[in-house]
């Protein structure tokens, strides 16, 4: 319910809330089973909240970054065994704390999107690369979202239609794997009741957000996601 919760409030972040909760009593093949079919649902609910037209129009507008992002998470998830995991960690959260820690400090940082072409696909290339490595490609994203001021409601769509994508791939990619089987299900079935009321009270706190306040809780949220990266980048050097 709090993982959902938040990402009902700024559109992302359930998946670090969840796993760093649950993996603390779980074993992690649980808890990664815990979350698959929640983020399924979740994303499903984030990006159809205003229609599947509003939510096809938003594809279509972010169509580059999108497949950008899916091609370029194909190819670096083969570099798992190759690259040390806490380099990586430390390079994505040392900008993702910086850029949060400048917000929240009164000095955003915006983006002049003048060649929509070029920023979609390079945050996409950015994102992707880091998804297929380890996971984790919602920060790239969400930075460039809250830089160039795109309205919340569009914000929470693209970041639903993105990671709905990838919650495709990783309910698939754990059936394969065996994550996902008929032990499990049953369970990451029953977490769907609580997620879900948790996203809808996430909503009904983020209506009353003006695009300032909206911003500001996801630079919160940023800033936390930043710590946790380099969390896990210290346990991984450890």
């Amino acid at each position: 319910m709090l993982a959902s919760f938040v990402k009902g409030v700024v559109g992302f972040a359930m998946p670090m809330i969840m796993l760093s909760g649950l993996a603390s009593f779980l074993p992690v093949e649980t808890a990664m089973a815990c979350l698959v079919l929640p983020m399924l649902v979740t994303n499903v609910s984030q990006s159809l909240r205003e229609g599947l037209a509003a939510a096809v129009e938003t594809a279509r507008g972010y169509r580059r970054l999108i497949i950008v992002a899916l091609v370029t998470l194909a190819f670096s998830a083969q570099l798992v065994r190759v690259l040390p995991p806490q380099v990586l960690f430390a390079i994505l959260g040392l900008p993702v704390l910086a850029y949060a820690a400048a917000g929240l400090a009164g000095l955003p940082l915006r983006f002049r999107i003048r060649n929509r072409i070029l920023w979609q696909t390079a945050v996409g290339a950015v994102a992707g690369f880091f998804g297929g490595f380890f996971g984790v490609w919602g920060p790239p994203i969400v930075i460039y979202l809250a830089s160039s001021d795109v309205p919340k409601a569009e914000s929470m769509r693209l970041q639903g239609v993105v990671f709905l994508l990838g919650a495709a791939m990783l309910t698939a990619a754990h059936a394969v794997s065996g994550v996902v089987n008929a032990a499990t299900l049953p369970l990451s079935a029953a977490m769907v009741v609580p997620a879900m009321a948790g996203l809808w009270l996430g909503y009904r706190l983020q209506d009353r957000f003006d695009q300032a306040a909206f911003r500001r809780w996801t630079l919160v949220m940023l800033a936390f996601t930043g710590l946790n990266l380099l969390r896990r980048a210290s346990c991984a050097a450890g």
